[in-house]
This record gives C-alpha cells, structure tokens and sequence, in this order.
C-alpha cells in the first residue's frame, strides 16, 4: 500500500481562494513588513514563496533586507517604527536570527496585533502547528486519543505543535535529533512529525506501519529541495504522508496569510 498525499500545497489554494475573495472587497489593502537578516538559504526561499503569495491574494508586503551583522537596537527601532506605522497591518520576522541577536528580546518588541507569525502574542497561532492541525482535520485524521511523536523542539514548531495537539486530548511527546534510542519514540508514533532540516533523517525502519507523517523539514542537495523523510521508501509503509516540496510549505504560508488579514480586520474593527 502507498500512503495518501497530504496535498498541503492544494489546500493552501483553497484557503488562498477565500482569502483573495475578501481582500477583493476592501478599498484598503492589508500590508505586511517582512523582516530577513542574513542570507539563509530556507529562510530566504519562505521570504520569497511568502512575497508571491501575498501578491496573489492581493496582500501588499514590504521586504526588508538586513546584513547578518546588524546590531539587536537597529532591528528593535525599525521594529518600533513599524509597530507606530497605521498601514502595517503585519510584522513578520523570519528566522533564525544569527547568534549574536538575542530572537525573544527581538520578538518581544512586535505588537502583539501585529504579530502574524504568532510567536509571542496569543492572539494568533503560529503559522507552522496552525497549518498541521488545518491540514490533520481535512484529512479527516483524528488527533484524540493517538499517539504524536514530534522530533522539534523549536518555539516556531514543535512546542506550540505539542500544545494544540495536546488541548485536542493527543498525548504527545517532544524528541530532537540527539534523543536517546530515538526509534524507540518514532515506532510507537501514530502520527510522527519531524523539523530537523536533515535530508533523508527518517528512515522505513523508524516509522510504524499505517502511521501518519508530517515533514516539517527543508534541505537542499545539489538544486533539489527535500525534507526530513526518505520518502520513496516511507511511502510505502505508511497511511498519509506530506511531500517536500508540497506538504507543510505552502499551508503555513496560507495561515500567514490569513493571519494577516485577521490582523487587519482587528486593527480596523470600529
């Protein structure tokens, strides 16, 4: 048996769909400030998929592009700025952020109205978890009850994953990739997720049968994008599984759209 597609990528075109219908109507468009510093190859991929996305949904964006050494106050007073700007609806920072910039401190500063990514305010879900659960539920996959393995311990996936997944009354358990006798975790998982960003990570053996699989992760070899999961092999063990490119990528992006224009509606609601 061959797994079924989670189609991340047909689902976000759905969401997309409603999204452009409602931004059509307004006379004034929702906005969005997306902050990149550095060069990381990921994240300028999403920085790039997120600006062509908005465009397409009629969503206007503002990219700013900072170098790898800018000092933390210089990513705090644009932030500031932003914040005070009545046409920014949505202020984005894409990580990671290099080392020598300390990410809460940076992240605390964004309004929490404003903050579509969902990192630090609780008025948004992070866009990434947000997205999983969309797509677990038009599969129809149910949570209750079920086994959930997450190989992510980042504050963007898999804590805020295990949150949701857990108010849904799963019983989750958080692993990363140095975690001991890690197989023994994944073959017990009903549905696994894995975001470490290492091609091919998880293999046939470490997956149980009929289980659900969630990539979260992206890497490139030579030209060629990839996730966490050596699929041509996993696919045929298991009952759903998302593909890179494909899955998880595009329906995160779609949450930030709509996370945006949530924001919008909260910022001009009278």
């Amino acid at each position: 048996m061959v797994a079924i597609i989670l189609d991340g990528k047909k689902l976000a075109e759905k969401i997309k769909l409603n999204i452009y219908g409602e931004i059509k109507s307004l006379a004034k468009k929702p906005r969005i400030a997306v902050i990149l510093v550095g060069k990381d190859y990921a994240s300028r991929l999403y920085v790039k998929k997120k600006q062509e996305d908005c465009k397409k949904v009629g969503i206007l964006s503002n990219r700013y592009d900072l170098n790898e050494d800018i000092k933390e106050e210089e990513i705090i007073k644009l932030i500031k700025n932003l914040n005070k700007d009545q046409g920014i609806n949505g202020i984005l920072i894409q990580l990671p952020l290099p080392k020598s910039i300390n990410k809460k401190q940076v992240l605390s500063q964004i309004n929490p109205k404003k903050d579509v990514d969902g990192l630090m305010s609780k008025i948004f879900q992070t866009c990434t978890p947000k997205g999983i659960i969309r797509l677990l539920s038009e599969y129809d996959i149910e949570v209750k009850g079920k086994n959930i393995v997450i190989i992510n311990n980042s504050d963007i996936v898999g804590i805020p994953l295990a949150n949701l997944l857990s108010e849904k009354y799963a019983t989750v358990t958080i692993c990363n990739e140095y975690t001991a006798n890690l197989i023994e975790h994944t073959k017990k998982a009903d549905i696994l997720v894995s975001g470490v960003g290492i091609p091919n990570f998880i293999k046939e053996d470490m997956v149980k049968d009929m289980a659900v699989i969630i990539d979260v992760g992206i890497s490139k070899i030579n030209d060629k994008v990839c996730g966490d999961v050596d699929f041509d092999k996993v696919k045929n063990k298991t009952a759903y599984i998302t593909p890179v490119p494909g899955g998880v990528g595009p329906i995160t992006v779609a949450m930030l759209l709509e996370n945006t224009l949530e924001a919008y509606k909260l910022q001009n609601s009278k």
